[in-house]
């Protein structure tokens, strides 16, 4: 029989830590040991209890959730945490700063039009996710950005038809902080699809961009894919890619796809039916299954495919996935990432 994760759930409030108990509770490979008001209960808790993944809000008397992920860090403390907190704005400056202090997953509460049951698969999936992560992967290094390293030929009517799709789930916010700014400004489009809430998108977008030679930002519905920019899908929709006078986005909120809006398959299903041989698409990682058929569809279509190798990903699901499927041209290790999109870049016809 197969040990059942064990979880400390940690909120002030009775009502939240009571339905995410009962929410988690009914998963079988799943079990809650334990609840604390504040990170000074749940201090005094761990060592008895031993739990495999801590749930976390972020605002609570006496410590926060932000001070005590920082302490847990300064610890050394290998526990993986899932923020389950207010994602206004503020609130999502707020967990993006906890992601940067070590945070696994970060998922919103919900609001008044909607109950915390509704998360009852999702969330299950990210503690799941919380459990397998590596935690042995050394802090990644400061990236720069790249300036000339991408040769520029055109087709023969003076236009580029190359696109970038990017995907990414658990570990991919610290792997796109990575990559985008490492990679040169005078690149062709890109799409990033990467699993996350709603809100929580923007304030990952803005933070990266704040990091990169190219524009970074939350799309749009309609928005242009234009050369040295980054387009990023907002949490809870599907980001598609179709084309008129030039590659433009489309946002739906059309059913989840592997439990996820946006999916990483819709944005790269897309692109290979628009972009088709011009396409590059990348599978980074995360857990589950998202992206491997996509990668199908543009190696189908003619098009080029890497993933984030096994020893740099923080779950090495998504890209496992797309190798055991047969579609990937090359796996990479995330600090070679970049170079290796340039290269491949440079290798497909305009």
């Amino acid at each position: 029989m197969t040990r059942k994760i064990r979880v400390l759930v940690i909120d002030d409030s009775a009502l939240v830590r009571k339905t995410i108990t009962d929410t988690l509770q009914m998963d079988p490979d799943i079990e809650v040991v334990g609840v604390a008001n504040d990170p000074l209960i749940a201090m005094d808790k761990i060592p008895k209890l031993q739990p495999d993944v801590l749930t976390l809000d972020m605002e609570m008397p006496r410590m926060d959730g932000l001070t005590y992920l920082r302490k847990l860090k300064q610890e050394q403390s290998t526990i993986p945490v899932v923020v389950i907190s207010s994602l206004t704005q503020q609130g999502s400056q707020l967990a993006l700063d906890a992601m940067e202090a070590g945070a696994r997953e970060v998922l919103a509460k919900p609001d008044g039009s909607s109950s915390i049951g509704a998360l009852a698969g999702k969330l299950a999936f990210h503690i799941k996710a919380a459990a397998r992560a590596r935690r042995d992967l050394a802090p990644l290094p400061t990236s720069k950005t790249q300036p000339g390293l991408l040769s520029r030929p055109r087709a023969p009517d003076g236009t580029d038809r190359r696109l970038v799709v990017i995907g990414s789930s658990t570990g991919g916010v610290e792997a796109l902080r990575y990559i985008l700014p490492a990679l040169p400004i005078d690149l062709p489009p890109i799409a990033v699809v990467q699993h996350i809430p709603a809100y929580f998108s923007k304030a990952v977008a803005e933070r990266i961009n704040g990091l990169s030679g190219m524009e970074v930002r939350e799309a749009a519905d309609n928005d242009p894919l234009l050369p040295g920019v980054c387009l990023m899908a907002p949490g809870d929709y599907h980001m598609l890619i179709i084309k008129q006078d030039s590659y433009r986005v489309r946002l739906v909120q059309t059913p989840p796809v592997h439990h996820c809006r946006p999916a990483v398959d819709v944005l790269f299903r897309s692109a290979a039916a628009v972009a088709g041989s011009h396409t590059l698409g990348v599978v980074l990682t995360g857990m589950g299954r998202d992206g491997a058929k996509g990668l199908g569809s543009i190696k189908e279509a003619g098009g080029r495919s890497l993933a984030q190798n096994e020893a740099s990903s923080v779950i090495y699901g998504m890209p496992r996935a797309a190798v055991e499927l047969g579609v990937v041209d090359r796996s990479i290790h995330l600090q070679a990432m970049p170079q290796a999109i340039v290269e491949t870049l440079n290798a497909i016809t305009p």
